[in-house]
């Protein structure tokens, strides 16, 4: 996939809102190597190498952090040269991009099941997390074997392997214990590829978010497709269940 030339890419336009913390179910690749008469995975490279343009366009907007859906826990009942393909990629990206993010000041954590995952994949994963945990420019999250359910069954576990009491079983006692713990929860959740649903994404966390979805495909959500959805945020009034300064209520 080629990158556009500096020329072609928009300026940054002014918002009347920036998200902290965005989180994209990237989605489409498939789509968008059939329409071109490539193989699938093909399309997935495609979208891997999509990825640091889309970095770099949100650091320039100044969100904080970024959360990318790579690969579901639903993911491994694709047909397996698929899986091996993404997984594969998945290596790539670390081994291609860990020295510039890292000097960049991205800090790089990974959300999902670490261990059901390919040993050497394990080991490129721990070793970028370990290399950029001091980094505190911007946080890049990499959702690899990553379900919302998951997540949520995990963080109830925890709670009783510490013995918490019912009563004690909070909101918060979860929260802390998911895979996010200690982030700002994300204010904005993209979907590309025409779909409208979350597919099991940060469910827990994503209960305020703000959805956009658009019929983009990955590999061409490029700057001008993310600053369209960050107008789009910008124009949005968030209540969170209360009154607006107008007196309307919200409907959640």
């Amino acid at each position: 996939m080629v990158v556009e030339p500096a020329a072609s890419v928009p300026p940054l336009p002014a918002l009347h809102a920036v998200p902290e913390h965005v989180a994209i179910i990237m989605d489409g690749n498939g789509r968008w190597a059939n329409e071109r008469g490539l193989r699938r995975s093909e399309g997935h490279r495609a979208g891997a190498e999509a990825i640091r343009p889309v970095l770099e366009r949100f650091g320039q907007h100044g969100v904080s952090v970024l959360t990318l859906f790579g690969f579901s826990t639903e993911n491994w009942g694709r047909p397996r040269p698929e899986v091996q393909s993404i997984l594969r990629l998945g290596g790539d990206f670390i081994d291609s991009h860990l020295g510039e993010l890292h000097e960049a000041g991205v800090q790089l954590r990974h959300l999902g099941e670490l261990e059901r995952l390919p040993g050497w994949l394990q080991k490129r994963v721990a070793r970028a997390v370990k290399q950029t945990q001091g980094n505190s420019r911007m946080i890049l999250n990499l959702a690899f074997n990553y379900g919302g359910r998951a997540d949520i069954v995990s963080a109830v576990q925890q709670l009783i392997a510490e013995g918490v009491p019912a009563e004690e079983v909070t909101e918060e006692a979860i929260s802390c214990r998911l895979a996010t713990a200690g982030l700002p929860e994300p204010d904005l959740l993209i979907r590309t590829g025409g779909e409208a649903r979350m597919s099991n994404f940060l469910v827990w966390q994503a209960t305020y978010s703000e959805y956009y979805f658009t019929e983009t495909l990955w590999p061409d959500f490029g700057p001008a497709a993310i600053d369209a959805a960050l107008i789009e945020f910008g124009q949005r009034q968030r209540r969170f269940g209360l009154v607006s300064n107008d007196g309307d209520e919200d409907d959640d």
